[in-house]
């Protein structure tokens, strides 16, 4: 069983010699490595030959996808493996995934999970990057999503579906998601095992952070979601968080009524309770990985966040039918937008 590892970069050296260096440590033997410059301006293939990796360099930058699906017409492993140039995977990592795919033919693809020791220490990478490991260890099974921070897939399946849509997406936002979804939709497997670790070496701003939750993941989630005819219920839009993010919403209005009728603080103060509660457990998480003082801090972080998915849903809203209203239709009177049922494989 080949594994085929895809890394794609574009600059970011220093991370990327980190992450070629905890692909050499790996556990297991039966691999290739397959790094795909997107035009990076740094001297990068010096670099991947240190490590006797192979190389390959197209024009760019063109975004991470379209990166991903040239090294993917490249290699003959029988199963890709997507890392990304900020990850450092665990030793383990390779063999279990290719432990998952000898165990089970039925599965397609398996994602892994962020570690709970990211590289940055700043309180705002610490807290982005555990949310993102709480996230995936609350999700453990199957999915309808993929990843390719940290995540491996039939290569065959993978060409059949045509790979990551890189005319979307030219830029890193939801492209692997966007895949799952199509894939899951059409009856394949997903496993999600949280045993599959990488070490996240990004460091998060706060311009950062919205920037990418907004327009790469918020809006363009809300887009596909709407282009496929289905709501996703696993990851970040479980009930329970589109519930929160309209009691926050709530609280916020309740909040604003206050100044007319007092009487509505008891409304704000009640919904706040109600997502407090719905949330408890995020917030035990962070008490138990930081302290209880890291965790008071990541409470207003956290309700920024559930603020800023209701502006992200809003947004991709309005995008999705500015596209679809702008689109050309068919003669039959069929729109463009591919649903679930058009990409049936």
């Amino acid at each position: 069983m080949t594994l085929s590892v895809i890394v794609p970069v574009y600059n970011s050296a220093d991370c990327l010699k980190q992450c070629l260096e905890a692909l050499s440590r790996s556990q297991y033997d039966d691999f290739e490595v397959l790094v795909v410059d997107d035009g990076s301006d740094e001297p990068v293939e010096p670099l991947v030959s240190s490590f006797g990796f192979d190389y390959l360099r197209i024009e760019g930058p063109g975004g991470p996808a379209r990166a991903r699906n040239r090294g993917a017409a490249q290699v003959d492993g029988g199963y890709l493996v997507f890392v990304d140039a900020d990850v450092c995977v665990h030793p383990d990592a390779l063999a279990r995934f290719a432990a998952a795919f000898a165990s089970d033919p039925e599965i397609a693809a398996v994602i892994g999970s962020y570690d709970d020791s990211p590289a940055e220490k700043n309180f705002l990478s610490q807290y982005k990057n555990l949310f993102h490991h709480y996230v995936h260890h609350a999700s453990d099974g199957d999915v309808p999503t993929f990843w390719s921070g940290c995540g491996a897939i039939s290569r065959e399946l993978f060409l059949a579906f045509g790979g990551f849509d890189e005319k979307r997406y030219r830029r890193p936002a939801i492209e692997d998601i966007e895949l799952g979804v199509w894939m899951s939709a059409a009856g394949h497997r997903i496993v999600l095992d949280s045993r599959i670790r990488g070490k996240h070496l990004k460091r998060w701003t706060l311009w950062g952070l919205l920037k990418t939750d907004i327009f790469d993941r918020g809006a363009p989630w809300t887009r596909l979601m709407l282009r496929s005819g289905a709501m996703a219920g696993t990851l970040n839009v479980k009930p329970a968080q589109r519930a929160s993010v309209a009691l926050v919403g709530l609280t916020g209005l309740a909040t604003l009524a206050a100044w007319r009728w007092p009487a509505a603080l008891i409304a704000a103060a009640a919904f706040a309770v109600v997502v407090t509660a719905l949330n408890f457990d995020f917030y035990r998480f962070f008490a138990a990985r930081r302290g209880g003082w890291f965790a008071l801090r990541v409470a207003p972080l956290h309700w920024l966040y559930f603020c800023y998915c209701g502006f992200s849903v809003v947004l991709g809203t309005l995008l999705h039918y500015l596209e679809y209203f702008s689109a050309p239709r068919f003669s039959a009177g069929k729109s463009t937008d591919r649903k679930i049922e058009d990409r049936k494989i």
